[in-house]
């Protein structure tokens, strides 16, 4: 009887020890290092204003691209996280035609919060805000010069990690950036473009 009991308890422990290495390893917390890589598309708000004193209704197009952040989570419930990309590029409608464009970059910087954090949960939800900022470059416009200042502005973010195994994650996310730059065509103040575009981002995480 006692030989038989033995066996099977061995194989309980290492079973119940396996079970929670597992559980262990797949909980994230505090510690993890992270980055997520994935495509995203930027897709400025309907109405971007005006310029000229209204003489130039402004429609920034949308642009995909490929983007990727970096992240520490110093809490089990808290980290930080920051977003990147290579530059977008946007054609900028101005009365309906096509005669401008501009490319930009906007690192964000988000504190987010992790309700899951910690836990053996497979499906890991977070949510943050934060700040962003943004840089025009090789700004364009067929009838002169155009010029659009780089902008600081809130953001919000919401997303999801699906774990695949310890250290690989699909991941969802999506933030809202508020974006507003000045703008000035051949050298005089023309008005303010607001762009304020849903970013939404799809691919997968990687954990360190």
């Amino acid at each position: 009887m006692r030989k038989a009991v033995l066996p099977t308890l061995l194989v309980s422990t290492v079973a119940a020890a396996a079970l929670i290495t597992s559980s262990q390893a797949f909980a994230y917390g505090a510690g993890d290092v992270f980055t997520r890589v994935g495509v995203a598309k930027v897709a400025p708000k309907s109405d971007n204003g005006s310029l000229a004193n209204g003489a130039l209704a402004v429609d920034v197009q949308d642009e995909t691209e490929f983007a990727f952040t970096l992240g520490y989570r110093f809490l089990d419930n808290v980290g930080v996280e920051l977003l990147a990309a290579l530059p977008f590029e946007h054609d900028i409608h101005l009365n309906g035609g096509n005669i401008a464009s501009t490319k930009h970059l906007p690192p964000t910087l988000t504190l987010q919060y992790y309700p899951l954090g910690g836990t053996q949960s497979r499906v890991q939800p977070y949510v943050g805000a934060g700040v962003n900022y943004t840089h025009f470059s090789d700004e364009e416009l067929t009838t002169g010069d155009l010029d659009l200042d780089d902008s600081w502005g809130a953001a919000g973010q919401v997303g999801v990690d699906l774990l695949i195994d310890d250290h690989w994650a699909l991941n969802a996310a999506a933030w809202y950036i508020d974006i507003d730059t000045d703008a000035s065509i051949n050298g005089a103040a023309a008005g303010t473009v607001e762009i304020d575009p849903v970013v939404v981002m799809g691919g997968l995480s990687y954990r360190f």
